[in-house]
């Protein structure tokens, strides 16, 4: 487990089920998550028990996923993950996603991200964290900003949403900005 403030990551667990399959079925989560990108939602019980198993095995070594639980309550209320890990390069892909409606806007996602970003960077030794959102997701560009992310390119008209296409946006973090930052809020 890692326990900031605000929240923990910690494994995911064959109970977290139910909840993922909520978030992953509400359209709104889904719409700011991805651009409404159907490889994640609407998803059946099924797929989601497949994937779910598949999550319970995974070789750390190669991709992970945290549940991103209130400090409050213990609840689940979101997840954050690393993907496309390159050992040779020292880097890897993050993602999250607060699916908890309730969580929006408090600073919780951005302290799941600084728990993982800590994780990656220290614990598993990588060179550069990279990860990416559409132009229409205001909120996220701006909490990755926040956190230190420095904008490194753009996919012109790379995702759709309904009908307009938005750019895809790609944020990258090397780790001596991230140690940049950690020394700037520890003193």
């Amino acid at each position: 487990m890692i326990e900031g403030t605000l929240v923990r990551l910690r494994a995911p667990r064959a109970a977290d089920l139910d909840v993922q399959l909520r978030w992953r079925n509400d359209p709104e989560v889904v719409h700011w998550a991805t651009g409404g990108d159907p490889r994640f939602g609407p998803i059946t019980r099924e797929s989601l028990e497949r994937f779910h198993d598949a999550q319970l095995r995974q070789d750390p070594r190669v991709e992970g996923m945290f549940i991103v639980e209130d400090l409050a309550d213990g609840r689940p209320i979101g997840m954050v993950d690393y993907r496309d890990v390159n050992p040779f390069a020292g880097q890897v892909t993050v993602g999250i996603t607060i699916g908890e409606r309730g969580h929006w806007g408090g600073g919780y996602g951005s302290e799941a991200l600084r728990l993982l970003l800590g994780h990656l960077f220290g614990a598993c030794g990588f060179r550069r964290v990279e990860l990416d959102t559409w132009s229409g997701n205001e909120r996220a560009v701006r909490a990755f900003r926040k956190l230190g992310f420095v904008e490194e390119g753009r996919r012109r008209s790379g995702v759709r949403v309904g009908q307009r296409w938005y750019d895809s946006v790609l944020f990258g973090m090397l780790s001596e900005e991230w140690e940049r930052l950690t020394d700037a809020t520890a003193g």
